[in-house]
């Protein structure tokens, strides 16, 4: 049997590491309670405790860090646990291989965002990457509550100081004030709220703490072009040497469909005959075929647009790159 002592702070200083080999000093006080020497020198505090017939040994603190009467009160804590039938090792192990934010955050990129919209897929990931990612990628899942949610989405609808544009390379020019991002807010809060319903059908959590996060008063933005705009812009068109970018802007103007939709534009999606544009599912936002009319000058475009690309592309707008449509107007 180990020879006991009272383990005091004396004791562990006078303790003297042995060539080869570490030891252990056991209380005299506490059953289990007991300082491991290290043969490099170190010591540090161990339990040794039986649970379901097996012999286990826990180190749950380092000494200086921790001096002995503190040690003391935490062994006798778990082993008041231990008594109850606990078994702290396995617990820690479990914790230890309990998933992170950051593994959530992966399995999130990799089973839902791609049945997303490329581009709204690349916006969420980058998000997560930037906003999430660094404030909680090293939290369990399961430590995450609605008001870490609040902290995170009143931090991103703050808004953050940006340079200046003038002078871009200069380093000492002064940021501008912090410009408040409601909605930006509230689409992380979507995000996390899909996020982490998909922890809970995973088994990874019992509830979504983002699942009722404050939504922000978004005010939608409204810019329509006067007629003398529009005249001015439709002769700058005229003028412009680049005849693509050109037409872009018209069909844009013209359909009011977004600038990729038109960029991604292919022959096979527009009925001349009966005036129609059929955009598939993977450029609208509800996911599936939308039908719009297009008047006589948006399918005059089209038209010029057969008559300037050669045969076998299917682009209305072919990039500079093989096979693929304009990336940049």
């Amino acid at each position: 049997m180990a020879e006991r002592t009272k383990l005091t702070e004396k004791t562990l200083r006078e303790a003297v590491p042995i060539v080869g080999r570490d030891y252990q000093i056991f209380d005299s006080e506490l059953r289990g309670f007991a300082v491991c020497i290290y043969r490099g020198g170190g010591r540090a505090f161990t339990l040794d405790y039986r649970h379901a017939g097996g012999q286990r040994r826990m180190t749950f603190a380092r000494w200086p860090d921790w001096s002995v009467s503190a040690a003391r009160g935490r062994a006798r804590e778990i082993r008041r646990d231990i008594d109850a039938g606990a078994d702290p090792l396995a617990e820690r192990g479990a914790l230890r291989e309990a998933p992170r934010v950051s593994d959530l955050i992966a399995r999130y990129c990799a089973q839902h965002l791609p049945k997303l919209a490329e581009r709204n897929a690349a916006d969420q990931r980058a998000a997560l990457a930037k906003l999430v990612a660094p404030v909680w990628g090293r939290k369990l899942v399961t430590e995450i509550t609605s008001t870490d949610v609040d902290k995170l989405l009143n931090k991103i609808a703050e808004g953050r100081a940006r340079p200046h544009k003038e002078k871009p390379n200069n380093r000492a020019r002064k940021l501008q004030p912090a410009k408040p991002k409601p909605v930006r807010a509230n689409r992380m809060g979507e995000v996390l709220r899909k996020m982490f319903t998909l922890a809970v059908e995973w088994g990874w959590c019992d509830q979504n703490p983002a699942q009722r996060f404050h939504r922000r008063v978004e005010t939608p933005r409204e810019r329509f072009l006067s007629q003398a705009e529009i005249t001015s812009l439709a002769a700058a068109l005229d003028r412009s040497e680049d005849r693509r970018a050109a037409d872009i802007i018209r069909m844009c103007m013209l359909t009011g469909a977004r600038l990729g939709e038109v960029r991604q534009a292919r022959f096979a999606q527009f009925n001349l005959e009966h005036l129609s544009w059929s955009k598939p599912p993977m450029m609208t936002k509800q996911r599936r075929v939308h039908r719009v009319p297009i008047s006589e000058q948006t399918a005059a475009i089209v038209r010029q647009r057969q008559r300037a690309v050669p045969n076998g592309i299917p682009w209305l707008f072919p990039g500079d790159t093989p096979g693929q449509p304009v990336q940049e107007v």
